[in-house]
């Protein structure tokens, strides 16, 4: 017989001081067995267009605080923001073992590095328009630009340019 293969669903991470992001990116998740522990987590669920099982057995690097740690989960992936146990420096990677499984990569979109001002984190939650009400908002910036306002007077470096030859 053929040996049965884990699958486990693509999960994104980023951190700061005092907590860990983590991403668990499975549609359609079906009762989500959700175990954590203060160095562990434990996930097992069916999920997909297959409704195949999927699982996840994450060693932390670091220890976080389950009681403070809280979770959301939408139709399309379960979200964790982990509180660590201790704030402090950045852990240098999620898991304790030294070999990255291949199902884990960093959330960019979250990500901030550890010298980063704690200014640009405040605004990580708001979505997308309130962020650009913040820029600004109507009558500032792109939503105000009319490409027919533009300038298209002749610039001096808008010559005619020679043939290419063959």
């Amino acid at each position: 017989m053929g040996e049965v293969k884990t699958l486990s669903p693509s999960t994104k991470w980023a951190q700061r001081k005092d907590k860990i992001f983590l991403t668990i990116e499975l549609a359609d998740c079906q009762n989500p067995d959700i175990v954590l522990k203060s160095n562990t987590l434990q996930f097992s669920s069916k999920g997909g267009n297959d409704q195949k099982t999927y699982t996840l057995n994450l060693e932390f690097y670091g220890e976080v605080d389950p009681e403070k740690s809280k979770q959301h989960i939408t139709a399309r992936e379960l979200f964790f923001s982990l509180a660590k146990k201790e704030e402090g420096p950045y852990w240098p990677k999620l898991l304790k073992d030294e070999k990255k499984p291949s199902f884990l990569h960093t959330d960019f979109n979250k990500w901030r590095d550890e010298d980063d001002s704690e200014e640009e984190d405040r605004g990580m939650d708001d979505d997308f328009e309130a962020m650009m009400s913040k820029m600004g908002g109507p009558g500032a910036g792109a939503e105000s630009f009319d490409p027919g306002d533009a300038d298209v007077s002749e610039d001096s470096d808008d010559e005619d340019l020679p043939d290419l030859e063959s």
